[in-house]
């Protein structure tokens, strides 16, 4: 059952063999015994992908839960320690922050958990890609995932000391005519983002004209400290940049609004010991240090 509900969310069986560490020929073995045993075809098998069948999608849900009730149950009677292979997802630079400073700790307490770590600020498809559970910076929309709030991140307003030379130092929102920004182009909405910033106890959006846009975050940094405009980030982003003096802050008095950090994983899946256990350590991670 675990097998065949893997091949269904990875619409192959190469795949699924893989994150359960079968080979391909037990897996597709596994699976005609399923069928056999069940007495109907469950999988719709093409050169391309792998795909339910109407009696597979309906024993799929079944079978979870069937497995979730499963793992409950045995959880009750045994040491349910944490083991296999958890897959995440990440923006590199939060990775390489936060979490990697304390991942040795981590991974020394749960010896049989092996850990894999997706990077990126594109959108993920958490049941296709097999990926147990992400961490977003944003509002996150309504997707059928469930979403534990981390911790909220401070943002900041910059520009590099050359583009501020040129474009003068803005005092207020009031005075951003003739500024320009960094673009950042969402990959949920594919539209650039406006500037935010808090003014008279609101919050204020403001467009300006970009030279360059780009969709994804380190670039956009790379771009600002050229000087091709205003950006807003994380301040954990740009704090080496800001001790350095490679970026300056303005608009202090008019910060952006602080950003969510959650954690998203499937609904549809039982929440594993290992699950659990990165959940509650990452939390951990996040009420300590000062973002």
């Amino acid at each position: 059952m675990t097998l065949f509900t893997r091949v269904v969310e990875r619409r192959s069986l190469s795949a699924a063999a893989a994150d359960l560490g079968l080979a391909r020929s037990t897996a597709t073995e596994a699976i005609k015994t399923l069928e056999a045993d069940i007495g109907a075809r469950l999988l719709e098998r093409t050169t391309r992908h792998v795909a339910p069948t109407l009696d597979g999608e309906a024993f799929y849900q079944r079978c979870l839960s069937i497995l979730s009730e499963f793992e409950e149950a045995s959880s009750a009677f045994r040491d349910a320690r944490p083991h296999g292979l958890l897959r995440i997802d990440a923006h590199p630079l939060l990775t390489h922050t936060f979490l990697l400073p304390h991942l040795p700790r981590f991974l020394d307490r749960y010896p049989d958990l092996d850990l894999h770590i997706g990077q990126g600020d594109r959108l993920v498809d958490l049941v296709r890609e097999g990926v147990d559970c992400v961490i977003r910076a944003g509002a996150q929309p309504d997707s059928g995932l469930i979403m534990r709030r981390l911790t909220t991140i401070a943002e900041v307003t910059c520009a590099s000391p050359a583009y501020l030379e040129t474009h003068g130092i803005p005092a207020s929102p009031d005075d951003l005519d003739g500024h320009l920004c960094v673009g950042f182009v969402s990959s949920r909405t594919g539209t650039t983002l406006p500037l935010e910033f808090t003014q008279k106890g609101g919050l204020r959006e403001v467009t300006l004209p970009s030279r360059v846009t780009a969709n994804n975050s380190d670039t956009v940094t790379e771009l600002a400290r050229l000087g091709f405009g205003l950006m807003q980030a994380p301040r954990y982003r740009l704090q080496q940049d800001l001790l350095q003096g490679t970026m300056v802050e303005v608009l202090r008095e008019f910060p952006p609004s602080p950003t969510p950090l959650s954690a998203l994983y499937p609904q549809n899946r039982q929440l594993s010991p290992r699950l659990r256990v990165f959940l509650d350590w990452v939390s951990g991670i996040f009420a300590e240090a000062e973002i």
